[in-house]
């Protein structure tokens, strides 16, 4: 026996194309065990769209939108299907922090020819597959409920995966600065912010001017602004700002995501 033979029997050929998925079919199976978890950030914008959609919507009235006037329950309904994108993604990622510090999975995975960037990729992967069980869930409930206005509605999904892709990214990348469990308060601090004050809950031009320039920074608006037009059947030009703005968010956090993996163990 040669001992390239004895090479592939002990490690496999692996497509060169994308060995991240191994990294999903792991989190597959050690999720079996623990599915009941995943469900947990599905009911918080479930829980704020029926208190403030249903229990306010009747005080709010009606709500402006690209000069259309929609009911406030309609307005608020894709905010919290971009929400949910949000987080399914984040609260994955912060998984990942415990694979590097305590569970040190990743030293034994780029043991093989899996690389740094596979890892990146696989992980941010799976955040994505978590936010896009929580948009797909929520898509059932909004059509159950008739909060769609336009067949467009459906392109809401796309624009999730999107969002979700965005978000676990960034929070993937953030997630391998940690180096403690404190930590885990500075993503609380920062995506509680973005969820109140992404024009989930009223227009962006009721804010201050300074305000305004947050949101518009913030990904979660970003992501707002494309469930709520396709939702509500209004198309605009900035989509594409939207659109362009989560794609480089999701390129730059990735991209950080492999260096930081390949740096914190020497690859």
């Amino acid at each position: 026996m040669t001992g390239s033979t004895m090479t592939t029997r002990i490690v496999p050929p692996l497509p060169r194309k994308w060995r991240g998925k191994y990294l999903l079919e792991r989190n597959i199976v050690a999720t079996k065990s623990f599915w009941p978890v995943l469900l947990s950030g599905f009911f918080e914008p479930i829980f704020f769209l029926l208190a403030m959609g249903v229990g306010m919507g009747d005080l709010a009235g009606d709500v402006e939108f690209a000069g259309v006037s929609v009911d406030y329950l309609t307005y608020i309904a894709p905010a919290m299907l971009a929400a949910s994108a949000m987080n399914g993604a984040v609260f994955e990622s912060t998984n990942i922090f415990f694979k590097l510090t305590y569970q040190k999975i990743y030293d034994g995975v780029l043991a093989t020819p899996v690389e740094p960037i596979n890892v990146a990729t696989g992980e941010i992967g799976w955040t994505l597959a978590r936010g896009a069980m929580y948009s797909t869930a929520f898509m059932i409930v909004m059509a159950a409920m008739g909060l769609f206005e336009s067949p467009l509605g459906i392109l809401a999904f796309p624009a999730t995966i999107l969002i979700g892709l965005a978000f676990g990214a960034v929070t993937t990348a953030a997630v391998t600065f940690m180096r403690t469990l404190q930590d885990f308060d500075l993503i609380v601090l920062v995506t509680l912010p973005l969820f109140l004050f992404s024009a989930t809950f009223y227009p962006i031009d009721v804010y201050p001017p300074a305000l305004q320039v947050v949101a518009w920074i913030s990904p979660l608006y970003h992501g707002v602004e494309l469930t709520r037009g396709l939702t509500l059947g209004i198309l605009s030009w900035t989509m594409i700002i939207n659109i362009a703005y989560l794609s480089i968010l999701s390129a730059a956090g990735g991209w950080v995501t492999a260096r930081r993996i390949g740096k914190m163990l020497r690859v």
